[in-house]
């Protein structure tokens, strides 16, 4: 009787017709221990989500520099803060498709002349229906002569974009290319009001009710949303927590209701507690430690190929990332994206080859690597193990540790 009753009371959680402060006493009464209790409440509660309440997010992001214009955006608050309130033309799904957002489908015969069919009664926050004007002035946006948006090297191929009528967008591009309506998909190019890119009027499930730069921003639910099955809170709150036991501690006291960028150093303490749950999954993030072919020595092609062959990359994997990743190979494209090659041969490192192409590069002294956390946890601690396993090679590297804001304001500079 015991355990029918259970299940009697769950699926009474799960479609709502009891809370769960109910499903806790009644279940309690029944003599079963809390953990399990706990671990059953969940469960029914992950069946079917219900509506309501306020989420607290905290990310291990955020400046006082950002905004909510997206062609600034350009650290994962930002981000995170976009996908809240704004949609975009396309999107890629969980499963790694590309599926139409506000564009309902898209359609093109040589890959150079694009059409978009928006969904029609898309409403924006401020009650005005969206239209393919609303699409072009976003576009233009980010396209301007004097637009400094992250997203304008993407679009430097779009000749134009008009309007066929109200529900129709012609992207015309100066050569084929079928990776165009991916393209679209970028986090920074949302769809905002013609006439308002920068005050966070958007299309999507939340509606910015207060932002404060490198603090937190504050959402209410989208009455109006045009996703069903989506934006179930009421309200959510995206707060910047950069310094990560900070994040870690706020999490523990319950300040927030979830986190992002878990220090790896420290997971296993939220393991061992059992309020909190660990959500992992196979992304697409990357930590890179890029050479700038205009900045001298990277020019050379054999200096170049001489660090690729020094470094010891599963080691990175297994001191620094402590086995949550996976070993990359010069390119950005891992094995959760959909194209990646699996037959392309993987650079091991090589102390005899790296020797080799160091040699002919003709370099000498000391090659400057700067590194910062704010990169990625552990990034300075990453350096600092290349540099190590290139000087097997006779390659001297010094690594500069560079303050955490210095390097934001350096990526910054470089994107523009």
């Amino acid at each position: 009787m015991t355990k029918k009753f259970i299940a009697q009371q769950q699926n009474k959680l799960a479609n709502g017709i009891i809370g769960r402060r109910q499903f806790m006493m009644s279940v309690l009464a029944t003599g079963l221990a809390v953990p399990a209790v706990l671990s059953l409440a969940n469960k029914a509660e992950a069946a079917a989500p219900n509506r309501g309440g306020l989420f607290r997010m905290g990310l291990g992001h955020g400046s006082t520099t950002d905004s909510l214009d997206s062609a600034t955006s350009e650290n994962h608050f930002t981000l995170v803060n976009g996908y809240t309130f704004a949609n975009h033309l396309t999107e890629v799904n969980n499963n790694g498709e590309l599926i139409g957002e506000l564009a309902e489908s898209y359609e093109s015969s040589d890959a150079q002349k694009w059409v978009f069919n928006l969904r029609q009664g898309v409403e924006f926050h401020n009650g005005k229906t969206l239209t393919s004007e609303d699409v072009i002035a976003s576009f233009n946006h980010h396209m301007g002569e004097d637009s400094t948006s992250a997203a304008k090297g993407l679009l430097v191929a779009v000749k134009s974009v008009t309007a066929d009528g109200k529900n129709r967008v012609i992207f015309d591009l100066e050569a084929p290319n079928a990776d165009f309506p991916f393209i679209v998909s970028d986090y920074h190019i949302s769809i905002r009001p013609a006439g308002d890119m920068t005050s966070g009027i958007g299309t999507g499930g939340y509606v910015v009710q207060s932002f404060e730069p490198g603090v937190k921003c504050v959402l209410k639910r989208n009455p109006n949303y045009w996703k069903e099955g989506r934006a179930h809170f009421d309200e959510v709150e995206l707060l910047s927590i950069v310094d990560p036991t900070a994040r870690q501690t706020a999490l523990m006291n319950g300040d927030i209701d979830g986190m992002d960028r878990v220090d790896l150093k420290t997971i296993n303490l939220f393991k061992m507690n059992p309020n909190v749950n660990i959500l992992e999954t196979t992304g697409t993030a990357h930590y890179t430690f890029p050479m700038r072919l205009n900045v001298d020595p990277f020019g050379d092609y054999d200096l170049r190929m001489a660090l690729k062959h020094s470094i010891r990359r599963q080691e990175l994997v297994d001191k620094i990332l402590l086995g949550y990743g996976a070993v990359g190979n010069d390119h950005p494209i891992s094995t959760a994206n959909r194209y990646h090659n699996s037959d392309l041969p993987q650079r091991e490192f090589d102390a005899d080859k790296a020797a080799f192409h160091y040699k002919k590069s003709g370099h000498s002294g000391k090659i400057q690597l700067s590194a910062a956390d704010a990169a990625f946890s552990g990034a300075v601690d990453a350096a600092q193990l290349i540099a190590n396993s290139a000087s097997e090679a006779g390659i001297e590297i010094e690594v500069v540790r560079e303050p955490n804001d210095c390097i934001l304001v350096k990526c910054l500079e470089q994107r523009r």
